[in-house]
């Protein structure tokens, strides 16, 4: 199982052949994101044995799933035996990547170096109903593997982005407000019985991290905070090298912290939650009044480009709400980076100026001052690219 994966393996190893495949993929994982380049980097990646990383690594080099080549940074080296690096092996593997959101569905074949092949978008009210959005991306799918024709042969798996708690355990989506229609589905299992290859799941912001850490702005970082900040807001924490969920895959749900106490009602039952004041969905609405045709982000970002006094006023001021709530945790976690992304990321300056503003203010200064803050650099498609890498993990 790779270190991404929900549900395919037990990596508590209540059977050997499950934790030998789960501790196998964080091996490859770590590799394919570029945390470690050699057995020693593993070890500190993966917190795994001496002796495993050792038989792990033979085991993937002996099926050429792991290559070894000269360290092009030792060219200097005179004297022992040349330093090697671990690569994975080119593949010509293809992997089917599905991105659902609250009024989105996105569907991607994409290649090993996480190459669109074919995709499709189209608006989705993913909320209301499970069975419709499931079936619309199987038909979308099936469509995308006809259209590669003998291609598909190539296709080795598949990974889905659902904007709700996933446990880590079941694969199963979590009790609560947040897609009420989806509870206790297994989304990934249904997939995987109408497609016929392994699927995962993982929540979106999950996989927004691990695309800006295997494609984007965090690439080879170990201790990483993503925000999706779009209808939703949630955090993905990637920590010591392996993404963090929680005991219940809850953890990273900031789009949940309450900022007002008197603010208007949130989905999941609390008042002012910070989703109720600085989501894609509440900056609309705030900017709406003084324009006459119905605002996108997309027009958001015009004005920003522009320097509206109000666009920058209004993401500024999402930008240090969200800040605030982010301090805390960089306070708590300590990490190397934190990457703001979603759909909110694309009015850029305003709300990122914002969001330092805060966290500079509340934060302990020692952190803030090694720490990185910075837009992400996949835009729309690190979901996307996301589930490319969960599905290239999978064993």
């Amino acid at each position: 199982m790779g270190p991404y994966s929900c549900a395919m393996a037990d990596p508590n190893g209540r059977d050997n052949d499950g934790l030998r495949k789960f501790n196998r993929g964080r091996v490859l994982g770590a590799v394919r994101a570029g945390r470690a380049t050699n057995r020693a980097e593993l070890r500190t990646a993966t917190g795994l044995a001496r002796s495993t990383i050792t038989g792990l690594v033979g085991e993937l080099l002996a099926e050429r799933v792991l290559v070894e080549v000269p360290d092009a940074h030792d060219s200097d080296r005179r004297a022992g035996r040349p330093a090697r690096r671990l690569r994975v092996a080119p593949r010509d593997d293809l992997v089917v990547a599905v991105d659902l959101g609250h009024s989105h569905c996105r569907v991607g074949v994409l290649d090993s170096s996480a190459q669109v092949i074919h995709d499709e978008s189209a608006p989705m009210d993913t909320d209301s109903s499970a069975d419709q959005a499931l079936d619309h991306a199987s038909a979308v799918i099936d469509r995308l593997l006809t259209a590669i024709g003998p291609e598909r042969s190539r296709v080795v798996g598949g990974a889905i982005g659902l904007p709700a708690p996933v446990n880590p355990s079941t694969g199963t989506v979590g009790p609560g407000n947040v897609l009420p229609q989806w509870v206790d589905r297994h989304p990934a299992a249904e997939l995987q019985r109408h497609l016929g290859f392994p699927v995962a799941i993982e929540n979106d912001a999950n996989l927004g991290a691990l695309a800006e850490i295997a494609y984007g702005a965090a690439r080879g970082l170990h201790d990483v905070i993503y925000v999706k900040a779009s209808t939703g807001i949630g955090a993905g924490l990637v920590l010591g090298g392996q993404l963090y969920r929680g005991s219940t895959g809850r953890a990273g749900e900031i789009g949940h912290v309450p900022v007002d106490p008197t603010g208007p009602l949130c989905r999941c039952g609390n008042r002012g939650c910070l989703e109720t004041v600085a989501s894609v969905t509440q900056v609309l609405a705030m900017m709406q009044p003084p324009h006459d045709q119905p605002l996108t982000m997309a027009r958001v970002a015009q004005l920003v480009d522009a320097d509206d006094a109000g666009a920058n006023r209004v993401l500024g001021d999402a930008g240090r709400t969200m800040g605030r709530v982010l301090a805390d945790m960089v306070n708590n976690l300590n990490p190397e980076m934190l990457v703001v992304g979603g759909e909110l990321s694309l009015a850029g300056a305003p709300l990122l100026a914002g969001v330092r503003e805060s966290i500079e203010r509340f934060a302990q200064p020692g952190i803030v001052r090694d720490l990185r803050i910075c837009l992400g650099e996949l835009g729309e498609r690190a979901q996307l690219l996301g589930a490319a890498a969960l599905a290239l993990s999978l064993p």
